[in-house]
């Protein structure tokens, strides 16, 4: 009985030895029965030796010797654009290719995305004009709906890098999207400036490879509160959409508000909401509690923001003396406003970038103004702040090729880090862009994070429509006060301004 127990026991362990061993062919199966046959018969007559022997020299291989497989793996897709001019030169085509995502359908800002699209055209246009980057190589855009989704963002991304071998990307309307395409930009090394993204985390995060020409969301919440704070506002309604942008956008701003003094309650709505009439009756309820001048916020994107506003208004939530409504800023497409919301007289909006006053004596600005109407085909549309970011964004691009002379991503980052002063940058249609920190800067304390490849000088302004069907031009500029138009900072429903002295 014992010598049975220990013959297949010896048998289990080398038939486990050879079969882990290296085999000459792929018939391992057919190999081990053959040679479980062959030290049977051994075994049978030599238990000991085999013991001692065979199977201790095969145990050993197994410990000592490494074990070999071979597996066919597919290769992880990776950055495909060329690096070199060399290596863009025996293409059959040298075209430079420049990745721009934006939301072109919803939940997205459609009429964000479009305006964007219409910018991006229009860039193209100017480099190509005279032959291109360096007067040789032209570029190219490849646009990328990301419907203002992160996952969409993300593998957006991921398209324009590994598969449609873009050397930069420039774009971007949405937070949501742009924090996911940022972690992706930095993955394979490519630069990308963000046009209108306003998530602190874009730059927070202090990848060498983004930059960011939006304001970011704690530059926009302060002026928020300061704006409230200015016309007397004690508590404001903030209904915001429960997103990347809108959740960080609206704790910021309750945050600066209570900093002022100012209370607040934040009122959070899905992207992509249609019906609004629960959360109106909710503010309404508030307000109406409330005594003194309120204020009512909205952190809601794209065209759901004007769901919102015409429902507020017909709830009973419309601005008046002691309640000063902001809408979102795409109220500034006066066209789509007004068609959507045809009750929106006298909301105020926030307008991140120039007004007409502020580009007169900038021929960048005024160059692209004169296109994008053309594009537009209205003569009275005033671009938008986020057709003037992707404009810039794209040219940035541009620039820092043609500076670098050369597509690497770390020159690129370079040439741009060397904008590090007003005196010493570049001058596009929004303003002159720089980069107090980065790589070569490291952020230094006291500082926050976001300031990391930051452009620090975008205009943050206030309107007020106070005409019916108004285009953007003219409405009044009601803050800050050295930029005033009408010579008041809140024109009362039902009257006009005054003129400004």
């Amino acid at each position: 009985m014992k010598r049975w127990m220990l013959i297949v026991t010896v048998l289990a362990i080398a038939s486990l030895a050879l079969v882990a061993c290296p085999q000459p062919t792929p018939q391992v199966i057919e190999k081990t029965v053959v040679v479980t046959k062959e030290v049977e018969k051994v075994v049978t007559k030599e238990v000991e030796k085999v013991v001692t022997q065979v199977v201790t020299k095969e145990v050993e291989k197994i410990i000592t010797q490494e074990i070999v497989k071979t597996v066919e793996v597919t290769p992880e897709k990776g950055r495909c654009a060329p690096e070199t001019f060399a290596e863009l030169d025996k293409m059959e085509k040298p075209v430079i290719k420049i990745g721009v995502p934006v939301p072109l359908s919803a939940p997205g800002s459609v009429t964000g995305g479009q305006a964007m699209q219409i910018a991006a055209n229009i860039a193209v246009n100017h480099i190509n004009e005279n032959g291109g980057i360096m007067g040789k190589y032209p570029i190219d855009v490849v646009f990328y709906d990301t419907s203002g989704l992160p996952e969409r963002g993300r593998a957006g991304a991921e398209y324009l890098i590994t598969e449609e071998c873009v050397a930069a990307i420039a774009g971007e309307y949405h937070s949501a999207a742009g924090v996911q395409e940022k972690e992706i930009a930095h993955k394979y090394g490519v630069l990308a400036i963000f046009a209108e993204t306003w998530n602190d985390k874009i730059t927070a995060a202090q990848y060498p490879e983004v930059f960011r020409i939006a304001p970011a969301s704690s530059m926009v919440a302060q002026a928020d509160a300061k704006f409230f704070s200015d016309l007397g506002v004690s508590w404001v309604a903030i209904v915001a959409e429960n997103t990347d942008y809108g959740v960080p956008a609206s704790e910021a701003t309750k945050e600066r508000l209570a900093d002022l003094g100012i209370e607040s309650e934040i009122y959070l709505a899905e992207q992509g909401t249609q019906d609004f009439s629960a959360l109106v009756s909710r503010v309404l309820q508030d307000v109406q509690q409330r005594e003194g001048k309120k204020g009512v916020l909205t952190l809601i994107t794209g065209e759901t923001s004007y769901n919102f506003e015409q429902q507020a208004v017909e709830g009973g939530l419309a601005p008046a003396e002691d309640l000063i409504f902001v809408a979102n800023q795409v109220a500034a497409n006066h066209t789509e406003f007004w068609a959507n919301v045809p009750d929106g007289n006298y909301m105020t909006f926030r307008r991140v970038g120039v007004v007409p006053a502020l580009t007169k004596d900038n021929p960048v600005a005024q160059r692209f103004i004169e296109d994008y109407k053309k594009a537009t085909k209205d003569p009275d549309r005033f671009p938008e702040s986020y057709a003037f970011e992707q404009y810039d964004a794209l040219m940035l691009v541009a620039y820092a090729i043609e500076k670098a002379g050369s597509l690497k991503t770390a020159d690129l980052i370079a040439a741009l880090e060397a904008l590090d002063s007003r005196e010493n940058g570049y001058q596009g249609a929004q303003g002159v862009y720089y980069f107090k920190y980065g790589v070569s800067r490291p952020v230094p304390e006291g500082e926050p994070e976001w300031m990391w490849h930051q452009w620090p000088d975008p205009a943050i302004l206030f309107l007020q429509y106070w005409s019916d069907g108004q285009p953007v031009d003219e409405a009044c500029v009601i803050w800050p006060e050295h930029y005033q138009t009408c010579g008041t900072d809140y024109v009362v429903p039902g009257t006009e301004p005054p003129v400004k002295p």
